[in-house]
């Protein structure tokens, strides 16, 4: 395993390749490569991967691991909502098994310059890619009200028209201390408080600059029209919005519940089930919360691929 990824250990790093059932010689997709942590283990089961990251530092971090591989690992920069056409044109569809770990890395939370937490000062930009809209450009252009909706849509803030107008008001804001401190003081937040309100918006505002719940979406139905039958799909989430997301993907290509999310493909009439899944979601234990602060919040969901054909998708509304 490199240096890179023993520093970032993905959470729930045994339970996701157990999961995945590993056949040497089968091909599997790391739609999160981050430091390679998967992949790495995946590579180490025998397997052939195809490991997708939009962050250009992440994919030049892991030209090391491509070069140890000796030819099993190929690196695309893309969004893995893509994957299905990128597979495609390297000739590499179908594949036994697809891994999300869905969010931010602890490697991008890590480096200031990038701009997602507030744990360290920092441009504020919150782009998982080098391309797009920074959080800082859309804070200062944005209109009070749309700021309100995504703190409350994607960061669940109770008091989002509070802390929107506060933001306006002490615009133009360019670095993560001053989002923070103007979230702080918009909330009353006293120095013993347990969790910091800036939290809720930090994510709130990374979700919508990087559309990680369109891409979400986008990225279970990609899996879904990639893996073979009898493929493995695991999901790694962080909190509510996305793990609700995924259950509720899963739920309804198992034929256990009718569509009906805006944030879902479109489920066509009288499909057949695409996946099988377990009862019950995979969390991380006691001792390793105790190890990884992180894992306490996480939640792996696994599914089968069934024969069926992947569900009609009409895209996200």
């Amino acid at each position: 395993m490199s240096s890179a990824s023993q520093s970032h250990i993905p959470v729930l790093l045994d339970e996701v390749v157990d999961a995945l059932a590993i056949v040497p010689g089968e091909l599997h997709v790391d739609a999160t490569f981050g430091a390679g942590g998967y992949t790495n283990l995946i590579l180490e089961r025998g397997a052939e991967v195809a490991a997708f990251d939009r962050d250009p530092r992440a994919i030049e971090s892991g030209q090391k691991i491509v070069s140890a591989a000796g030819g099993r690992l190929t690196l695309i920069e893309a969004p893995f909502s893509q994957m299905e056409g990128e597979l495609v044109e390297r000739d590499m569809v179908p594949v036994d098994g697809v891994t999300m770990d869905i969010g931010v890395s602890s490697m991008q939370l890590d480096q200031a310059e990038r701009g997602f937490s507030f744990q360290q000062d920092g441009p504020l930009d919150m782009r998982m890619s080098a391309e797009g809209m920074t959080a800082a450009e859309w804070l200062n252009e944005a209109d009070e009200g749309e700021i309100a909706d995504v703190l409350y849509n994607f960061g669940d803030e109770p008091r989002s028209r509070r802390v929107a107008r506060a933001i306006v008001s002490a615009r133009p804001l360019t670095r993560t201390s001053e989002l923070a401190n103007v979230v702080r003081k918009a909330l009353g937040h006293k120095a013993h408080d347990k969790k910091d309100p800036a939290t809720r918006t930090f994510q709130a505002v990374r979700i919508f600059i990087n559309r990680e719940l369109d891409e979400l979406a986008e990225g279970l139905a990609a899996a879904e029209r990639v893996l073979k039958p009898g493929g493995r799909l695991a999901v790694v989430t962080f909190h509510s919005l996305e793990d609700r997301l995924v259950k509720r993907f899963l739920r309804e290509r198992s034929g256990s519940e009718p569509a009906g999310s805006r944030h879902l493909p479109a489920k066509a009439a009288k499909a057949e089930p695409s996946f099988e899944t377990p009862a019950k979601a995979i969390r991380p234990g006691e001792e390793e919360v105790a190890r990884n602060p992180r894992a306490r919040s996480a939640t792996l969901r696994v599914a089968r691929r069934t024969s069926a054909a992947a569900w009609a998708s009409e895209g996200v509304n």
